[in-house]
């Protein structure tokens, strides 16, 4: 069936020799073979049959000796990165993962074999269906990829070794195949934690605000062509698919049907990935025993610091091994409040939005202000669409936390253009009137308080489901603009949080274009090079345009 049989169904293509990978260690021979490493018995390509017959391969590692043949909890990882590909000889410089804290037995963003062997547990690293070696056409999330996954961990549950439980973790792709699978709830899936994931493809991972995205995506498309069939091409799905159609529905998750216990752990530095997809599906989840952490850390060296460590023992102890342990104790949410990179202050919290959040406006004024109070004179603000911007700053009196979703509603007009690209980002300034960096994108130091983006042609949201703090756009059409038109528009800002002490400065970039648009070289970073700018940008302010950015104030309890 071909795409325009059924436009929901993907493009495919021929995969890439699994032997040609670039920056990979040689990928073994297809056949099972068995060796003893590290106090692991390791059971290398082991076949397990899907429900239509076809067969993909895992790599197992249990303990040694009696304890690693009965009565064993099992931790899946799953990502089309290989199983042959281990973390040591995988993760970059700038990431900040020790490599004292990881064997070289860890696959890529996913749990240590070594560690989680001593603590008498399996590990079971999976290629799924049409990646490498494994048999089929590989299917990038999706039904098809998420019953594939509830295939194995029915069959891990069975074997003879196992105690019938199954758990997931993982960064990245290791967390968002955990949601889709959870959404199935296959019985023997006792506990999942997702470390990071989006969960939304359209607004998360391929369009910001209707904006393609053009840098994490092909690459990421680029590493998932290694196979003997034929993949999904997600960059030319995207490219095929600009507005929310059958397509992007087929991706979906119903985060609302998981019932698994969850730990889930988000971060406010993943500004154009993870970070809103992550806090959407603890929003979301139905089950009754869910944790959410958020912090403002390197995502990899967050998830393998000793300290997380510690807290993913408690939590799978607690579900697959029935060993009371603190987790019941836990606070239902912990969050960090950035000041910098690399200094923040950790707090419990009771929910997911905090519910104490105060929607405060600060009006945008002709002189680069943000103000308290509207702007009492009609005024414009004018600059290039392609190299210029707009700035706009607030100096607080007094200490001052941000912790939730922004808003920035805008009334702009195109000068020279029927549409407008514009990327926002969120600045702390400190007293002396310096950028304030913050831990950006798993690599860099130097990072926004949060970022937003928006296509004007796509302004239309959907008010069920939007909050006063989060606007949804259902970008399903385009409304682009007569010549002379001025229309209101509402910019999602990402969460972040981040504390703002008296004299410091919060300031709104406005342009149309990347803010953040240089990572260091070879390392994946979002960009948006295909904009429809042209022209000049003009932004309205005054009686008649209320153009504003809404932040959540957080004040102290009891205040």
């Amino acid at each position: 069936m071909n795409v325009a049989e059924d436009p929901g169904a993907p493009i495919m293509r021929r995969g890439v020799d699994p032997n040609s990978a670039p920056n990979k260690p040689p990928l073994p021979p297809l056949g099972y073979s068995v060796r003893h490493e590290a106090g692991l018995v390791i059971e290398r390509n082991l076949a397990i049959p899907l429900r239509d017959g076809v067969q993909i391969y895992a790599d197992l590692y249990r303990p040694e000796g009696p304890r690693g043949s009965a009565d064993l909890p099992t931790l899946l990882s799953w990502s089309p990165y290989g199983k042959h590909a281990q973390s040591n000889q995988l993760f970059w410089p700038h990431s900040g993962v020790n490599p004292e804290w990881l064997s070289a037995l860890t696959p890529f963003e996913g749990a240590d074999p070594v560690k989680w062997g001593e603590l008498g547990y399996a590990i079971a690293v999976v290629d799924p269906r049409g990646t490498w070696l494994s048999e089929g056409d590989f299917h990038h999330n999706g039904m098809i990829e998420a019953q594939d996954c509830a295939d194995t961990i029915a069959w891990l549950a069975d074997q003879g070794w196992s105690n019938g439980k199954v758990g997931m973790t993982g960064v990245s792709y290791l967390a968002a195949i955990q949601f889709y699978v959870a959404a199935l709830n296959p019985p023997a899936l006792a506990a999942i934690n997702p470390w990071e994931g989006f969960t939304d493809w359209y607004r998360e991972f391929a369009y910001h605000g209707g904006i393609l995205e053009t840098g994490f995506l092909p690459r990421a498309s680029d590493n998932i062509r290694y196979s003997l069939n034929r993949t999904e091409d997600t960059w030319a799905n995207a490219r095929a698919h600009p507005l929310m159609d059958a397509f992007w529905h087929s991706k979906e998750i119903d985060l609302a049907a998981i019932r698994a216990p969850a730990w889930v752990v988000a971060s406010w530095s993943d500004q154009g990935l993870h970070t809103r997809g992550t806090l959407e599906a603890y929003k979301l989840l139905s089950s009754e025993q869910k944790w959410l952490d958020v912090h403002g850390q390197k995502k990899w060296a967050n998830y393998y610091l000793p300290e997380s460590q510690t807290r993913r023992e408690a939590f799978f102890d607690h579900f697959l091994k029935g060993r009371e342990t603190y987790v019941a104790a836990w606070p239902p949410v912990r969050i960090e409040v950035r000041e910098r990179h690399g200094e923040a202050s950790s707090r419990d919290e009771r929910e997911w939005p905090l519910a104490r959040t105060v929607a405060t406006p600060l009006w945008l004024g002709a002189n680069g202000s943000l103000n308290p109070d509207p702007c009492a004179a009609a005024a414009t603000i004018v600059y290039d669409a392609r190299s210029g911007e707009a700035v706009f700053d607030h100096r607080f009196d007094q200490d001052t936390e941000l912790t939730g979703h922004a808003k920035l509603s805008l009334w702009v007009e195109a000068d020279g253009s029927d549409d407008l690209d514009l990327f926002v980002a969120l600045q702390k300034l400190d007293a002396g009137g310096s950028l304030v960096g913050q831990t950006f994108y798993a690599f860099f130091e130097n990072g926004p308080v949060a970022l937003g983006w928006l296509r004007a042609s796509h302004r239309a949201t959907d008010p069920a489901k939007s909050s006063a703090l989060q606007p949804f756009h259902t970008h399903e059409r385009e409304e682009r603009l007569s010549p002379g038109e001025i229309v209101p528009i509402e910019i999602e800002l990402w969460p972040s949080s981040t504390l703002f002490r008296a004299g410091e400065t919060l300031r709104v970039v406005v342009k149309g274009r990347d803010i953040y648009a240089e990572g260091l070289p070879f390392l994946p970073f979002a960009r948006h090079e295909e904009t429809r700018n042209a022209g000049r940008h003009i932004i309205h302010v005054g009686p008649e345009h209320d153009s504003h950015l809404l932040v959540p104030v957080i004040p102290a309890r009891g205040v």
